[in-house]
């Protein structure tokens, strides 16, 4: 196939043109553009070789010469949309700025629902993951921890908002499925669970029910999420 490299590369590491030739008639922002819009309207599933040259107008051999693997598509479009970050001057309270960042990635990845699938390392290493990484450890020098501890921290803050907002995706393309509503399935569901708390099996789940049976707040939750996995990073004295 047109451009597929026989070694592995990385697209950032190959010349958008080379020296010799006419002017390319695209530049990656413009691929990544039009992939982003793709999946962005109709999920992952919808982007393909096929597709995005069909959004641009050129045929699918001639977008292999500019983008030699469908892996390197996904890591441009990663790429275009970890660009709306936004890189704010930290403010020294290292763990509000991580949380700002946390709410940020969560936002983003709910304006890009299909990110989540993408989510990996190896597509962490684009110029706009790079300088969003490098802006977390920015927030992190106040933190007297290793950069390897921090680099952790980062990690294991986009993963937890990673699962978080996967399971928000989920619970909704579930609820969208539904030949009822989400009230008829909910008040059917609490009235299992509650004839089965109720008989006794479960003391325990009683007594938490018994604690707080008014309705989760999802966004408390998801502050709560962040605020315990901040504090094991906290130093100990």
């Amino acid at each position: 196939m047109a451009g597929r490299a026989a070694v592995p590369e990385v697209i950032w590491a190959r010349p958008e043109r080379t020296g010799r030739g006419p002017k390319p008639a695209f530049t990656r922002a413009d691929i990544a553009s039009a992939a982003v819009r793709l999946a962005d309207a109709g999920g992952l599933d919808a982007v393909s070789m096929r597709h995005v040259a069909a959004e641009m107008g050129c045929g699918t051999m001639s977008l292999y010469n500019y983008v030699p693997r469908k892996e390197d598509l996904y890591e441009l479009m990663v790429d275009a949309v970890s660009g709306e970050h936004e890189l704010f001057e930290p403010t020294g309270d290292w763990r509000a700025d991580m949380l700002r960042n946390a709410r940020q990635t969560k936002a983003l990845m709910h304006r890009h629902a299909w990110l989540v699938r993408l989510m990996s390392g190896v597509y962490g290493f684009s110029p706009n993951a790079l300088r969003y990484l490098e802006h977390c450890l920015a927030c992190l020098d106040p933190l007297d921890a290793p950069n390897g501890t921090k680099i952790e921290l980062v990690a294991m803050l986009n993963g937890c908002v990673t699962t978080y907002v996967s399971n928000e995706l989920s619970t909704a393309e579930r609820v969208r499925s539904l030949p009822w509503s989400q009230e008829q399935e909910n008040a059917v569901r609490i009235a299992y669970l509650g004839s089965q708390v109720a008989s006794g099996a479960y003391p325990r789940l009683a007594a938490s029910f018994m604690e707080d049976a008014g309705p989760i707040d999802l966004d408390a939750v998801f502050e709560r999420m962040l605020e315990r996995v901040l504090d094991g990073f906290e130093p100990r004295t």
